[in-house]
């Protein structure tokens, strides 16, 4: 047997730590090591195994689709793209669509769009509000919009035209809006940030704002769409509209593809404007469309929406039950716990020593984004685990 881990640290770029682990089958909410262990797995590859691993609705449409066409250029139609944009239209508040391959590049071309507007709209204006402790991806432009130093420190000069401003704040957006400013973009969770809540008036007051000044607002659902909150968008839960929309992760539930998505009105693209090779591949999108009509036909977002409550009642009985546990926090299947000190390191080795693989946030707090198929039983399991090896740091 080949030793995997030994070939990346000989092969592979060093960019971050891993879990010493080597996964090589998942099935349902599960995954096997290279050893033959099993384990609960309550990270979904970062909320993107929105169906869980194989399922077979996506297994079958992928085996469909590869044995007909993999990839074309965009200089063609293909059925499966336009059936993708099809059902996300009809079951969003946009109008118009266009895939990509990621959330950060979902994220550079709805910047783009926002500056299109802006240029033939506003007078010009091209920068965008974002805020701070976001995530909005890992290309220099995200980077830039990411209101994180530890990203920002090793890549400056930065690309200019973002604004990073206090999250769930709107005297700050209002502050920083000026004659420049072409649109807000938000996480609606910042889910990397540390799975932080705004308070509901936030969003609210931010939509009345870009209103009241005629800019765009950008809703960054890469984490918080396509079921992850208990409605098929996080906006819906908002009592908001975004101008513009974007989405990746668990659209495709582990096949990459991203989109955004827009307004009439705000979506200003005209040929030659944006592009990609790859974006809206035949497979990509037959994934995509096998996954969105699954989870809107068997109403899954009802199961996220109990077991995701399951869930935080039980986070909730450890805090209640360990002074170590301070917070927790969530919506849905993305939820957060927050230690009184910097465990959460060592909760996650151990929780991998008893089969439940989890994910670490910050050194005092740890993310949970099980798929969305998760059941009770799957919950109980990790909730016994956790409360297992919280007790014995304690």
């Amino acid at each position: 047997m080949s030793d995997w881990q030994e070939l990346e640290r000989k092969y592979f770029m060093y960019t971050g730590d891993r879990v010493p682990l080597t996964i090589v089958k998942g099935e349902g909410a599960r995954v096997w090591d290279d050893k033959g262990r099993k384990y609960l797995d309550f990270v979904a590859g970062w909320a993107v195994d929105s169906l869980g691993h194989c399922h077979p609705v996506l297994v079958e449409a992928l085996a469909k689709q590869a044995n007909t066409l993999i990839q074309t250029s965009n200089q063609f139609y293909t059925v499966p793209q336009l059936q993708l944009a099809e059902i996300l239209v009809n079951n969003s508040c946009l109008d118009k669509v266009y895939f990509c391959n990621s959330g950060a590049e979902a994220n550079e071309g709805a910047v783009k769009l926002a500056r299109r507007y802006g240029s033939l709209k506003l007078n010009g204006a091209y920068e965008v509000i974002t805020a701070m402790n976001s995530f909005h991806g890992r290309t220099l432009a995200m980077t830039a919009a990411t209101g994180q130093e530890k990203f920002q420190n090793s890549y400056v000069p930065l690309p200019v035209g973002f604004k990073n401003v206090a999250y769930d704040n709107i005297e700050a957006i209002k502050e920083a809006t000026t004659e420049q400013t072409c649109a807000i973009m938000l996480e609606l969770i910042e889910a990397e940030g540390g799975v932080i809540i705004p308070e509901s008036k936030y969003l609210t007051d931010v939509r009345a704002w870009c209103d009241q000044k005629g800019i765009l607002l950008i809703l960054d659902e890469v984490q918080t769409g396509i079921g992850r909150t208990g409605t098929l968008f996080g906006y819906e839960q908002c009592g908001i509209e975004p101008d513009i929309m974007t989405l990746a992760k668990g659209l495709g539930s582990g096949v990459p593809i991203g989109a955004i998505m827009a307004k009439g009105e705000a979506s200003v693209f005209v040929p030659g404007n944006h592009g990609s090779t790859f974006g809206g591949n035949p497979l990509a999108c037959a994934a995509g469309y096998a996954v969105v009509k699954y989870i809107i036909d068997n109403n899954i977002t009802e199961n996220v929406k109990k077991a995701g409550n399951y869930f935080l009642d039980g986070l909730t009985g450890l805090k209640q039950k360990y002074d170590v546990v301070i917070d927790v926090r969530g919506r849905g299947l993305l939820a957060a716990v927050e230690f009184n000190n910097d465990i959460a390191k060592s909760v996650l080795t151990a929780c991998l020593d008893e089969g439940l693989l989890i994910n670490q946030l910050k050194p005092n707090a740890l993310r949970f984004m099980p798929p969305l198929i998760i059941t009770n039983g799957d919950i109980d399991e990790a909730l016994g685990i956790l409360d297992k090896v919280i007790s014995n740091l304690e």
